[in-house]
């Protein structure tokens, strides 16, 4: 019996062992209507200005969400925003996915800080700890919007299209 319960430790911690090794680092990956597609993990999140937003929770409880705001990424992407949003480029809308593949739109307009004064972020930070791992590592925060149904949790991709 006891020989047994050692083979299946052994398996268990050899398995745990495979799955940390498999894991990759959680990325989200910015496609589509963009001149420079790019990869963003925690690192090159940082290399862009912290913004932060506060949002309550579902109880009305405050958080502090710091991230970047989501139109400086499209800028470093190469997104059609500022001067050149305008005609036909204001079909564009960016769609967002999580790892279980919910996904949000918003129109080019809604991220541009020429049509509005709402701050979207990419969050990995709450009140300054790391986004819970059922929340993050990315999370989309929208900032006064009265429903959380936009505020994405677990990011993924976020691609850039031309509606049809």
């Amino acid at each position: 019996m006891k020989k047994y319960a050692l083979v299946l430790l052994l398996l268990i911690a050899g398995l745990a062992t495979h799955a940390q090794t498999v894991t990759k680092e959680s990325v989200v990956k910015v496609t589509g209507e963009v001149t420079n597609p790019l990869t963003i993990g925690p690192a090159e999140l940082q290399q862009y200005k912290q913004t932060t937003v506060t949002r309550k929770d579902k109880d009305g409880k405050a958080h502090i969400y710091s991230g970047v705001i989501v139109s400086e990424i499209l800028t470093k992407a190469g997104v059609t925003l500022g001067a050149d949003l305008h005609g036909k480029n204001l079909v564009k809308y960016l769609l967002v996915e999580a790892s279980d593949g919910y996904q949000v739109l918003f129109a080019l307009a809604e991220l541009d800080k020429g049509f509005t004064d709402r701050v979207i972020i990419l969050a990995d930070k709450i009140d300054g700890q790391p986004l819970a791992p059922a929340d993050g590592p990315f999370r989309i925060i929208v900032q006064d919007e009265m429903k959380p149904a936009r505020c994405i949790k677990q990011v993924t991709a976020m691609k850039v299209m031309f509606a049809k």
